[in-house]
């Protein structure tokens, strides 16, 4: 599979880079500066723009996913919405079948109707990310692309690749012990599961142990 991956420097989008790499895909990284990533067999580097749906086409063309791993945490960072919409524009012009969004699990439902953002006790140093990720999922919900979205579990951390999980709708779930977890590897490991045998297609999953 040819993959364009944008955001392969990140925290998720490097275990997302190793774990397609080591499955035999062929990964194309648009990066922001030059030298952000090691060189490496089935990887080509390229610095661009993804807030430039030119950009975006120009290394779409001909991949089969696109994978965009994006966030907007420091200031002057383009919004997430935004930078959704011209990876989407940029995924339309190079006609590239499969969309696939890392998203957040602020807007998972904890009860009928109430995202756990909305929820009491939800920081609020997460809530701006939270309420970008939900606008960009309402807008991948209203468009016309093949995409995917993957809700993390709350908890998100660096650990081991055990490749056992459990995979969820849009519901909000936790283990027996009431924790909502999930490492950053397994996550890589549902995301090239997906790409690799689709099972969500135009929907949002959701992902904790």
């Amino acid at each position: 599979m040819n993959i364009l991956l944008i955001g392969a420097t990140g925290f998720l989008g490097t275990r997302i880079l190793h774990e397609a790499l080591n499955r035999g895909h062929t990964v194309t990284a648009l990066v922001r500066r030059e030298h952000a990533l090691t060189p490496a067999p089935n990887l080509h580097i390229e610095v661009a723009d993804a807030s430039l749906p030119s950009d975006v086409a120009r290394l779409a063309t001909g991949t089969d996913a696109i994978i965009a791993s994006v966030s907007a945490r420091k200031p002057g960072d383009t919004p997430i919405p935004t930078t959704i919409q011209a990876i989407a524009d940029g995924a339309r012009q190079a006609g590239t079948p499969r969309l696939f969004v890392v998203g957040g699990a602020g807007s998972l439902e904890v009860a009928p109707g109430v995202a756990l953002m909305d929820a009491p006790g939800f920081p609020d140093a997460y809530r701006t990310e939270a309420e970008q990720h939900g606008q960009a999922l309402a807008f991948l919900r209203g468009s016309d692309l093949n995409w995917t979205y993957l809700s993390p579990a709350a908890e998100i951390a660096p650990g081991e690749r055990t490749g056992t999980f459990r995979l969820g709708g849009n519901q909000f779930f936790t283990d027996a012990e009431g924790r909502s977890f999930i490492t950053a590897e397994d996550y890589a490991v549902a995301v090239l599961n997906e790409l690799e045998h689709p099972q969500h297609e135009r929907q949002r999953f959701s992902i904790a142990y």
